[in-house]
């Protein structure tokens, strides 16, 4: 579904939930958080959306949340989340307690008073959001000054280093610096191969169009402001994309950079560090997992990726569980959410992480969880030296970044910003628009949809 329709389905949901309220002894079904106790003790039957396709971290925190749930019935749905479902069963009325969802959502129902603000049941729970979250994870869940969803994950981003090919080319670690632009088209120029004017390994992959927003929130951008308001016009965003540009141009061009990026074997045998076909590149805190089962056939390294100012940053979207307004039983949809987040959801996840790292005997390379206590406690007890030098450090590094994090904006018309975020980045890298002229034509677009949603 597109995110116009999307838009449409939500505003239709929320006439159609305007002229049904319902009340409920507490506060379920009541549409507002002030109605609902939610320092209640949690009773009854939950109903809960999520957890597709749970791995052994998701299942682990499943079964520690139902222990500190006591005798409250969990009922799962634990399919992916999807918008015209949820709008469907919004208008219904038969609406889960609790729904996952990406975080890039959570504001576009808040702006319609779809979901519940979750100040309330923070409090009730005697939780502080600054003290159990990273402050970008909170700030991708904020719309005017209230906290909507409890965020989960938070992945940060790094530059993965193939140093087989950067100590044959005596390229170092430092040459390797997007503060510097000049210095890393440099590093670029003796990395770069090409079989003829087909690139065949590049110097340096940006992931120019799957970290857009790592690049904005590094030169100082943003793409939307603490009301939600688009501001993909921020002179930042433009200065972003032009090093982005001289960086692709500097491989051949988007296109033929494309051509190659998407030939990668990115989750086999044959991925791009095994092949030689890049020297480094941008990369989640999760890809070094998928490479640790290549860990004898690799040499790898990392360096943080910097910001204008010289300093690490870093930038990475999650999940969360928001609590519908019409849910039947929203105290207990708070505690769940919560004891999926708390520290001991977290240490049964990475108990059961190290026993699939032991039974596969790979690489742990942690988990990150959203949460800083969460993580330093993994970080100490299971971050142990693993016999290769080159994954350690790596996994160090994102440990090391992963506090530096910056959010790119919250809105409620999140998601078509992404996609006209996307387009204006890729008509400038192909040429057929200006930097200008592509982010002046997302700006209206996304402007549009905003209106859509807030009027």
């Amino acid at each position: 579904m597109t995110y116009r329709r999307l838009v449409i389905a939500t505003v239709g949901v929320a006439t159609v939930l305007a002229a049904t309220t319902a009340c409920g002894s507490s506060g379920g079904g009541s549409g507002t958080a002030d109605a609902v106790d939610f320092g209640a003790k949690a009773t009854g039957t939950l109903s809960a959306w999520g957890f597709n396709n749970a791995d052994d971290v998701g299942k682990a925190r499943i079964g520690y949340a139902a222990q500190q749930l006591g005798d409250v019935k969990i009922e799962m749905d634990q399919t992916g989340f999807d918008a015209q479902k949820f709008t469907t069963r919004l208008a219904s009325g038969n609406v889960p307690d609790v729904v996952q969802m990406d975080r890039e959502l959570v504001v576009t129902y808040a702006a319609q008073n779809l979901v519940l603000p979750l100040d309330k049941c923070l409090a009730a729970n005697t939780v502080d959001a600054k003290q159990r979250w990273y402050p970008n994870v909170v700030a991708d869940v904020t719309y005017k000054s209230q906290v909507w969803a409890v965020p989960q994950f938070y992945q940060p981003a790094a530059i993965l280093l193939n140093r087989t090919l950067m100590e044959t080319a005596g390229v170092t670690d430092a040459d390797i610096d997007t503060s510097k632009p000049d210095q890393l088209i440099a590093a670029i120029a003796k990395l770069y191969k090409a079989n003829g004017d087909v690139p065949a390994t590049l110097g340096f992959n940006p992931q120019a169009t799957g970290q857009i927003p790592l690049w904005l929130v590094a030169m100082g951008g943003k793409v939307a402001d603490a009301d939600g308001k688009p501001t993909l016009t921020d002179p930042a965003n433009a200065a972003a994309i032009e090093l982005l540009k001289k960086i692709v141009d500097a491989q051949g061009g988007y296109a033929k950079y494309k051509s190659l990026t998407d030939s990668f074997d990115v989750f086999g045998d044959k991925n791009q560090f095994v092949k030689n076909q890049v020297a480094a590149e941008v990369d989640a805190q999760w890809y070094p997992n998928v490479l640790s089962p290549y860990k004898d056939q690799v040499k790898l390294g990392a360096v943080p990726f910097r910001g204008k100012d010289g300093q690490p940053v870093t930038q990475a979207g999650g999940t969360a569980f928001v609590i519908p307004a019409k849910a039947k039983n929203p105290a207990a949809a708070c505690k769940w959410a919560l004891a999926l987040t708390e520290d001991g959801a977290w240490n049964a996840a990475a108990d059961a992480r190290a026993a699939t790292v032991k039974e596969k005997q790979s690489v742990n390379t942690g988990l990150f969880t959203g949460s800083p206590a969460a993580d330093k406690a993994i970080r100490d007890k299971y971050i142990t030296p693993s016999g290769n030098a080159g994954f350690d450090q790596v996994i160090g590094t994102y440990y090391d970044i992963v506090a530096t994090g910056k959010s790119a904006g919250a809105s409620p018309a999140g998601q078509q910003i992404k996609q006209e975020t996307l387009n204006a980045v890729t008509a400038a890298l192909l040429g057929t628009k200006t930097v200008q002229k592509a982010l002046e034509d997302a700006q209206a677009a996304s402007m549009n949809a905003y209106k859509n949603v807030v009027g």
